[in-house]
């Protein structure tokens, strides 16, 4: 498996654990490998966008890409940036704009425009040098997770997806969606 995203509910509970998770994690501090890209989110209603961006840049070496392809070099040209700066980069580069407009609109659901207000979240996990990280562009930097190994990363996943999902017994929508090379 390349990459897990989890779609969860964001509602009082969620954003309550995330503000104390933020608070925990600034004052313990955590070590994030360098070769992490990650990237905020500034852009209303594109975490499913900002996901798969994550999902691929952290795993480039497993896949081809098209030549001349719009992604590839929006990952080359944003690798060193600041995950502040690589938000406003994609704010500003229109190939990822549009592919995010033209497939937001091929669903079997009208989508949400940018501004509208949502409560449903993507968020993406990926192995990263034998680390599991949940990279949320809502969030400040990533979360480590603990180790992991390419065959356990999917199982180390779910425990993770299982933590989320413990908080809120009684919300039943959560969808988690594993990428994998073909």
């Amino acid at each position: 498996s390349l990459h897990v995203r989890l779609l969860l509910l964001v509602q009082r509970e969620y954003e309550t654990f995330r503000q104390e998770e933020e608070a925990k994690i600034k004052a313990q501090g955590q070590v994030v490998s360098s070769d992490v890209y990650f990237m905020k989110q500034t852009i209303g209603n594109a975490c499913g966008t900002i996901g798969l961006i994550h999902a691929v840049a952290n795993n480039q070496r497993h896949l081809e890409f098209e030549p001349n392809s719009p992604l590839q070099a929006f990952l080359l040209q944003s690798a060193k940036m600041s995950p502040e700066d690589k938000a406003a980069f994609l704010e500003k580069d229109e190939s990822i704009r549009v592919t995010h407009e033209s497939s937001a609109q091929e669903g079997q659901t009208e989508a949400p425009s940018l501004d509208e207000k949502v409560d449903l979240h993507f968020i993406a996990f990926v192995n990263v040098e034998g680390h599991l990280y949940e990279l949320d562009g809502r969030k400040p930097f990533p979360v480590v997770h603990g180790e992991t190994t390419e065959d356990t990363f999917l199982e180390d996943s779910a425990e993770v997806c299982k933590k989320f999902m413990a908080r809120d017994p009684q919300e039943l929508r959560f969808t988690v969606v594993a990428l994998s090379k073909a």
